[in-house]
C-alpha cells in the first residue's frame, strides 16, 4: 500500500482528522461512474473505449437501456453516490470527495479540491469491495498520477471480508427460503492465470454472507459480461440460472455481493434480463436492496477509513 506513515494528528472539534499543526486529511470517493443524462451516453461509453468509436447499432442499444429505465436528464445513481459522499463526510467530520474513472467529476478533479483545501493526506476508497488488477489497481494507478507526490496517499485495497459488510449483506439474505445466489461484475478470464484473486476473494464474501446467515443453499455467478471477443469469467447468471432451473430450484434471491449501489449492471442485467429469464424458466425471482447509502453501510466505509487513517481514541 501507498504513504503508510506513523503521524496520527488529533480528531478535530467535529469528529473529524484535521489537526493544527499536524497536516490535514481527505478522503476520495472512487466510482466507476455514469453519465449524468441521456445525452452524455455516447461521451461516456468513447470515454471507456480509450476514444475507440462504437458502432452505432451497440449505441444505440446501450441508449435505450438507459430511456427504458428512464434516464434522462438525471441519473440516480450518481444521486446516490453524492448521497453516499455526504453521509461519509458527515459521519468523518472531515472532507470527502467524489472521484469516477469514467464520467465527472474523475478523480483527478477530486484530488485537485481536496489539495486546494490544504489536505497532505489523501485516504483512497474505491466503493468496489473486491480487489482485481483490472479494477481496484487502475484507481490507484489514477489516484497516484492525480497526486503526483503532492500529498501522501493511504489506499483502502480490498475489503469484502470486511464485518460490517458482510453482517449488512447477511440480514438481506437471512431467512430467506429461496436459493440465494450470489453476483459479481464478470472479468476476462485471463485474469486468473494471471495470479489475480478477484474470483475467489468474491466467492470468500459470498462463504461469509452464507454462513453468517445460516443459508445453506447458495451459488455463485458473473454478470454483465462485455462482448470483447475473448472468455470472460463465468457462469454467467443467464446460463446460471436455466441449470437452477434444471436442477429444481424454482424461487431465486439474487445478492449482488461485488456491487454497492444500483448500478446500471443491476438495474438492466438483473432486474431486466435476468428477471426475464428467470420469467421464461418458471422461476420466481427477486434480488436484495444494495447498500446505497444506507447508515449502515456508510459506518463500515467510515471504519474503512479510520483504519487506515488512524485517530487517537477521544476516550
Amino acid at each position: 500500500m501507498s504513504g503508510v506513515g506513523s503521524t496520527e494528528p488529533p480528531r478535530s472539534a467535529g469528529g473529524g482528522f484535521a489537526g493544527a499543526g499536524a497536516g490535514k486529511r481527505a478522503v476520495i470517493l472512487m466510482a466507476y461512474g455514469s453519465p449524468d443524462r441521456l445525452d452524455d451516453v455516447p461521451a461516456y461509453y468513447a470515454d471507456i473505449r480509450g476514444g475507440r468509436p462504437i458502432s452505432p447499432e451497440n449505441l444505440e442499444h446501450l441508449v435505450s437501456r438507459y430511456r427504458r429505465l428512464g434516464i434522462e436528464e438525471s441519473n440516480p445513481l450518481n444521486e446516490i453516490t453524492e448521497a453516499t459522499r455526504a453521509a461519509l463526510e458527515a459521519e468523518l467530520g472531515s472532507p470527502v470527495f467524489t472521484g469516477m474513472r469514467h464520467g465527472r467529476p474523475r478523480i483527478a478533479d477530486a484530488v485537485e479540491q481536496a489539495l486546494a483545501g490544504g489536505a497532505d493526506e489523501l485516504v483512497g476508497l474505491v466503493l468496489a469491495p473486491h480487489y482485481s488488477s483490472m479494477s481496484i489497481e487502475r484507481y490507484r494507478a489514477q489516484l497516484v498520477d492525480a497526486v503526483a507526490g503532492r500529498a501522501e496517499i493511504r489506499f483502502v485495497e480490498r475489503w469484502g471480508d470486511e464485518p460490517g459488510f458482510v453482517d449488512l449483506l447477511a440480514e438481506r439474505v437471512r431467512g430467506t427460503d429461496a436459493h440465494v445466489v450470489f453476483t459479481a461484475h464478470s472479468l476476462p478470464a485471463r485474469i486468473v492465470d494471471e495470479g489475480d484473486r478477484y474470483k475467489d476473494e468474491l466467492l470468500e464474501t459470498s462463504r461469509l454472507v452464507a454462513e453468517k446467515a445460516g443459508v445453506e443453499e447458495w451459488s455463485f455467478s458473473f454478470q454483465s459480461e462485455s462482448p470483447t471477443g475473448e472468455p470472460w469469467l463465468g457462469p454467467d447468471i443467464l446460463d446460471h440460472l436455466e441449470a437452477l432451473a434444471a436442477g429444481g430450484v424454482r424461487t431465486v434471491l439474487v445478492a449482488p455481493v461485488g456491487f454497492v449501489a444500483d448500478h446500471l449492471e443491476i438495474r438492466w442485467d438483473i432486474d431486466v434480463e435476468a428477471a426475464e429469464k428467470a420469467a421464461e424458466l418458471g422461476l420466481e425471482l427477486d434480488r436484495i436492496e444494495l447498500p446505497n447509502a444506507d447508515p449502515a453501510f456508510i459506518r463500515v466505509l467510515a471504519g474503512l477509513v479510520r483504519r487506515h487513517a488512524p485517530v487517537p481514541s477521544t476516550g
